[in-house]
């Protein structure tokens, strides 16, 4: 039975990459966005088995309602990419306090209500699912400008750190991607392989 993977921000440029690479791996691809469906560009097109637009990430219920709607549709979910977020520059002196609570939400946010939904499918074992968080480079330093992109992309880390910490009984491994200028198919192999490469760095669950 081919194995589902759902990818949130799946309607930008990263989130299609990733749809594809999982598509042309074998997968049944999900995409789900706050965006509106692409009007022109088919769920095939976009090598997706089922998507939907106009969801919001960082509301729980929402999240929910979409992967349930993706598992009944499609019979699972092994695992799920959390590529939704965002960026913004500016410096603290220029610019406004409210951008540090946008990427909050725009990606730590979204990364832990996806996770959250996405539990309630995993039915746990060594085969249970897997929790792809999306990093960055910049997560570590952050230079001038980038302080809430920093803040936010340190926050995905770190969530990802907890999880890999919580789900240790259950064996589901969650772990961290940072993309360079652009994603490979080795990342995706990663996705689900036991092995750290590629810019990958995941907690593995012990045996």
């Amino acid at each position: 039975m081919q194995r589902v993977v759902v990818v949130t921000g799946g309607f930008g440029s990263l989130g299609r990459t990733v749809g594809r690479i999982f598509f042309e791996s074998g997968w049944k691809v999900v995409l789900i966005d706050k965006a509106l469906a692409p009007e022109n560009a088919s769920a095939q097109q976009l090598h997706a088995s089922w998507l939907r637009g106009g969801v919001d990430l960082t509301d729980l219920d929402a999240t929910r309602s979409a992967l349930s709607a993706a598992v009944e549709q499609l019979g699972k979910l092994d695992a799920i990419v959390n590529v939704a977020g965002g960026f913004r520059w500016e410096t603290l002196a220029d610019g406004n306090l409210e951008t540090w609570d946008l990427m909050y939400q725009m990606n730590v946010r979204t990364a832990a209500t996806a996770s959250k939904a996405a539990l309630d499918h995993f039915a746990g074992g060594l085969d249970g699912g897997r929790i792809v968080n999306i990093g960055a480079g910049a997560a570590v330093k952050a230079g001038m400008g980038m302080g809430a992109y920093t803040a936010s992309k340190s926050g995905v880390m770190r969530l990802t750190e907890a999880l890999a910490e919580e789900l240790k009984t259950a064996a589901l491994p969650s772990m961290r991607c940072s993309p360079a200028s652009s994603i490979h198919r080795k990342t995706a192999r990663t996705c689900w392989t036991r092995t750290s490469r590629a810019g990958c760095s995941r907690r593995k669950s012990p045996t």
